[in-house]
């Protein structure tokens, strides 16, 4: 006897008719199009912000190598070798020393100067250019998706105000379906623009910082090119301190004494004691 109860009990139990797939089949296909616009917004989003982050992070990583092994080198050639082939760095290397190579076919009077920097600056131009690919996109999202989940929410409304004008009265079974339908189109917006524009914003200020990086190497580059090897940027630690004085003694003409120093010849002996 307790068991039929129990199961007819169940059987009577209210079944929830306002859930977020029950709301959806009330919507129709105007709802069901737009929560499938803002999911392929939101797998855009995503896919972008991963595939930026890791690029970023390669670029970031041969910017320490750079650094690190790049100007230890004896010339641009022997430096351009120890990159990668396809790094973003190499790229600058190559169409520097390519510029130099080609400028001397030219016959117009150009300046070398002006013609590698606009060489460099190309080159570096293009690097950014790849690195900005897909931020438009979320730039996009982060600006329409509030509207498109407002587009449902307004149909939400819509078809609840239609449900209370057919029954007459504005009771809570014929409105609370249309009304959550709206209030989910507006979170689910929400939910796709606000992570879109904080992957913008985060991307952006990591791709000026990487664009820095590569106007300094870009300028030492080509600081090097004109000097003929002469110039280069300093080096840290003690193997930058050893390069720099072994500089400093290869420029110091024979018969001079460095700065700071008297010569054995002149100094004075101490007091009390005769030559």
């Amino acid at each position: 006897m307790l068991i039929y109860t129990l199961a007819a009990a169940a059987t009577n139990v209210p079944q929830n008719k306002f859930g977020f797939a029950e709301a959806l089949k009330q919507g129709g296909f105007i709802a069901i199009a737009t929560v499938v616009i803002l999911g392929i917004m939101s797998f855009g989003s995503f896919y972008i912000l991963f595939t930026k982050f890791f690029e970023q992070q390669k670029i970031m990583r041969q910017s320490r190598d750079v650094r690190a092994n790049f100007w230890r080198s004896n010339n641009l050639r022997d430096g351009a070798n120890k990159l990668e082939k396809n790094s973003a760095y190499r790229q600058l290397v190559d169409d520097g020393l390519s510029a130099e190579d080609q400028y001397g076919k030219m016959t117009d009077s150009l300046e070398a100067h002006d013609w590698l920097h606009g060489s460099l600056a190309r080159s570096e131009a293009s690097i950014n250019a790849k690195l900005a690919g897909g931020l438009p996109f979320l730039a996009t999202v982060g600006a329409t998706a509030p509207f498109i989940g407002l587009f449902g929410t307004v149909v939400g409304i819509y078809r609840a105000l239609i449900n209370i004008g057919i029954a007459g009265s504005a009771s809570i079974d014929k409105v609370a379906g249309p009304v959550g339908e709206a209030l989910i189109m507006t979170a689910l917006g929400l939910l796709v623009a606000v992570p879109a524009v904080l992957a913008y914003n985060w991307l952006q200020a990591r791709n000026k910082r990487i664009a820095e990086h590569l106007n300094s190497f870009s300028t030492d580059v080509l600081a090097n090119i004109n000097s003929k090897g002469a110039v280069r940027p300093a080096l840290a630690g003690p193997a930058g301190k050893a390069a720099a004085t072994a500089q400093g003694r290869a420029t110091t003409p024979a018969g001079t004494t460095p700065a700071g120093t008297t010569p054995m010849s002149t100094q004075v002996p101490p007091s009390g004691m005769k030559n």
